[in-house]
């Protein structure tokens, strides 16, 4: 007889796609809106919900100097502690982008608050274009964030290119990565026939090497010369996206039935092949030249 295990530490999580709008002028508004965002997903169930990377300020700034308009401290500015204060009163876990300012220095960062509170932050560790002339880039590597329904790890964007910063989290035990993306549209083509950008399979390939769930939430519209992508998508275990993937223009809200700690075990695909163990760490670092070796010229 089979018998079928409740879920260790079920959840219900959410991806949230919209268009926030840059202009410091808009700040109170976007951040109105993720509010609206965030109760109408917790009245639908959600407990685990993921906002776009800068969603209260729009992406495109024309100059440093705007972009500090919109900077906040943490974990005690005004979007963070209105963040805290929602999830305290809804019992949730929220994860969402923002320009955060520490002293001089800016970073394009996302947080991590649950029902007691600021949990931690990730500075986006590669940025994308002319983010390079903007933030200072995360030097803090790859957190890890132990909570009451699971280890949450975190990545941006551009990060997800990167497949070493998936891997990291997913051998310091991530059981679920949230990914914050403003996914720009890119020369054509851009869409299948399926309606599915090059980012929805980076994502599915990046949950499945690794065995972990990840809910990807993006943008959608226009915004100083430059269109966002949408394709929010969320992954199970096997890197198949449970329901739908968003499409390139809606603002839409995906929901997804996830048991957090279940990839604890999805590495292990039979009792001869686990992920884990069958990595060859001996060989990598000298072929990648991360301890002197010589990478061959592309």
């Amino acid at each position: 007889m089979t018998t079928t295990k409740a879920p260790m530490s079920p959840m219900h999580a959410a991806a949230i796609q919209f268009d926030p709008r840059v202009g410091v002028e808009k700040k109170k508004a976007n951040l109105a809106e993720t509010l609206r965002l965030i109760n109408k997903a917790a009245d639908n169930g959600a407990n685990l919900i993921v906002l776009p990377e800068l969603c209260n300020t729009g992406y495109n700034f024309d100059t440093r100097e705007e972009a500090y308009l919109h900077g906040e401290s943490l974990p005690n500015g005004p979007t963070a502690q209105a963040w805290q204060d929602l999830a305290r009163e809804r019992n949730l876990y929220i994860v969402g982008g923002l320009v955060e300012l520490d002293g001089v220095y800016l970073y394009n960062t996302a947080v991590l608050i649950g029902p007691d509170g600021f949990i931690g932050k990730y500075r986006k560790t590669h940025l994308w274009d002319r983010e390079k002339l903007i933030f200072t880039p995360g030097i803090e590597g790859f957190p890890v964030f132990e909570t009451k329904i699971g280890r949450i790890g975190m990545l941006i964007c551009y990060d997800i290119w990167f497949p070493e910063v998936a891997r990291i989290l997913a051998v310091q035990g991530a059981d679920v990565i949230c990914s914050a993306n403003n996914w720009i549209w890119t020369p054509p083509p851009m869409l299948d026939e399926a309606g599915n950008g090059m980012t929805t399979y980076l994502t599915m390939s990046t949950s499945n090497l690794n065995s972990v769930p990840i809910i990807a939430a993006s943008r959608v519209g226009s915004e100083r010369g430059s269109k966002y992508l949408g394709c929010s998508l969320i992954t199970g275990v096997t890197g198949w996206p449970i329901g739908k993937v968003a499409g390139p223009e809606e603002s839409t809200i995906l929901y997804a039935d996830l048991d957090i700690v279940a990839s604890r075990s999805a590495m292990f695909w039979s009792d001869n092949n686990d992920i884990a163990r069958d990595r060859r760490i001996d060989l990598y670092d000298p072929l990648l030249g991360y301890t002197g070796g010589t990478p061959q010229p592309r």
